[in-house]
Parts: structure tokens; sequence; C-alpha cells
């Protein structure tokens, strides 16, 4: 008798893929200027900025980025997606549709971080990050960003291992990349719980998003950073940090500690291509805030190759 019982991944993949094909997350792409802005296809490094550094953490329905970022000189934009009700297809379709009407590029989506305690917990944090991946094919990029929770909560380290151990096979079938961004006071927050994720996963769709601001604000040093991880380092967050080891206080670029131009060597040194993502992580944007992202686009542009 013929075996017709589906593994889970196979019964992952192709569910996913019938709820694409139903329409209901969307399968028209921008074309052929569209479909190249990701980790898969990128040729060496380039520059992007994320919406947080125009919307802070309200829930603006961007109209800060869309009306700010075209003025900064950026074009390739991350967006943060960190409400209920920007997770749905329909909006997401209308940031497409703002993304032409602009010239902005959308490269990358930052969900809300990983956890869930026990089986149910990681049932619904893997759905939220294969949503995430379909709002991505809808957008035509290919990296989702996440973060973990805070230490000691939601299941702790081995919660973002048990999700990552089922997402890493969808994102290999479905083309993407998840990074893991490092938080301070998180369960992903030193090289250690970077060592016991990538331990147990080991998967080329599974990185690190090398977070300056936060690996500074705990006293990491991000030299050491690139030499242990340089291999799974697959997107890099560029903030600067007040005080080294006195937690993740957002400074204007060249106000902080961060040496750059010594750590964005170090990168080119170890042949690193993706986005180097500028994120000043303000609550609100304040002071010149304008002026001082068109002053980031100035001081991380000649980095691009």
């Amino acid at each position: 008798m013929k075996n017709t019982a589906l593994t889970r991944r196979q019964f992952v993949i192709s569910a996913f893929a019938g709820l694409a094909a139903s329409g209901l997350f969307g399968t028209r792409t921008f074309g052929a200027n569209w479909n190249s802005a990701d980790k898969a296809g990128i040729d060496g490094v380039q520059l992007a900025i994320a919406t947080l550094c125009t919307d802070g953490f309200g829930n603006y329905r961007h109209e800060p980025a869309f009306r700010v970022i075209p003025e900064l000189g950026f074009k390739n934009v991350e967006f943060n997606l960190w409400y209920p009700s920007l997770l749905v297809p329909s909006y997401i379709e209308s940031i497409r549709q703002r993304c032409y009407e602009t010239g902005l590029r959308p490269i990358s989506l930052q969900g809300t971080g990983f956890g869930g305690e026990g089986r149910n917990g990681v049932i619904k944090d893997l759905s939220h990050k294969i949503q995430l991946l379909n709002l991505c094919k809808i957008l035509g990029c290919r990296i989702v960003k996440c973060t973990g929770a805070r230490r000691g909560t939601q299941g702790g380290i081995q919660a973002v291992i048990e999700v990552c151990k089922e997402l890493a096979p969808v994102a290999e079938d479905m083309g993407m990349t998840v990074v893991l961004e490092n938080h301070a006071n998180n369960v992903l927050e030193n090289i250690g719980d970077y060592e016991a994720v990538f331990a147990a996963i080991d998967s080329p769709n599974i990185g690190m998003c090398l977070d300056t601001g936060h690996f500074e604000g705990v006293s990491v040093d991000l030299h050491e950073v690139i030499d242990t991880f340089h291999d799974r380092i697959l997107h890099v967050d560029l903030k600067d940090c007040k005080e080294r080891g006195k937690g993740h206080d957002t400074v204007v670029f060249g106000q902080g500690v961060t040496d750059f131009d010594s750590f964005l060597s170090h990168l080119r040194e170890k042949n690193y291509e993706g986005y180097l993502v500028v994120e000043q992580a303000w609550s609100e944007p304040k002071g010149d805030w304008v002026n001082d992202l068109k002053d980031a686009y100035d001081r991380f542009s000649k980095w691009e190759q």
C-alpha cells in the first residue's frame, strides 16, 4: 500500500503554498527592477534605513517614513511591523504601492521578537514568523528580522531554538532569510547565546543581525563578534551607543562610543555582503533628527560596494 502521509515539513510548505496560491498572501511582484533587493541576490554591500528612524515605536502606518525618507538619499528601507493592523496583506499591499510611488525599495521586515511558552506558544510564534516570510514575498524582499524576548521570559533561548528548527526548512524552501538581532537584556544578547543557537541550527537561511549599539551597550566586543560569527552575520544594524556597558542608550552618530570606521573595515576584511541598516532607535524622533539622518547617509554611504 502506498504511503501517502505527509511529513511535518511537507505539510507546512504545502499548506502555505496553497494559501499563497489562493491569493491570501498575494503573488504579484514589482517586476524585474524590484526582485533583487534581498540577501540572496544583493551584490556587495548596500546602505538602508529602518522606519524606526522616522516613525519611532509608534503606529503611524509609516506615514512619516514615506514623507521623509525620499528626502534623505536612502532607497533601501527596512519596514518595522510591530502592530497587528500592519500584519495583513492589504496593508502590505499599501506599502508596496507607496514604495512604487516614492521610488523606495523594501529590503526587509522587522517583526516582534521570538518567544512562546510551551507547545502552543511555539506554534503561535512559528505561525507569526511564517506570516512575516509571506509578507516579504508580497514586497519582493527576502529578509525577516526579529530579536528574542527578555531574558528569563517567553521560554528563554530554547524557545528561539525550537521555533528556528521548524522555521529553517520553510525559509530554505521559500528562498528567504531569517536574521536574529541581538538586544540588551535579551536571550539574544551575547556571544554565548548565539553559539547555542548556531550549534543547534545549521542552516544558511538562519543567521545573525549584528546590532552595534546593543553589543556596545552590554560590553560585547564588536571585533570578537565578527571574528567568531563572520560567516553567520547576514544583516547589520548601525546605531551609536552613549556609553559602553551602560545599556543601549542611542545617540546621534558620532556622539557615542562606537568606532564605525574600525568596525566596518573589519567587516569588509571578512567579506561581508549584505545591508548596513541605519537604525536610530528613538521612542519618538527628537532634535534635528531629519538632518541627523541626512548626515548618517553621508557618513555611511562610502561603505557601499
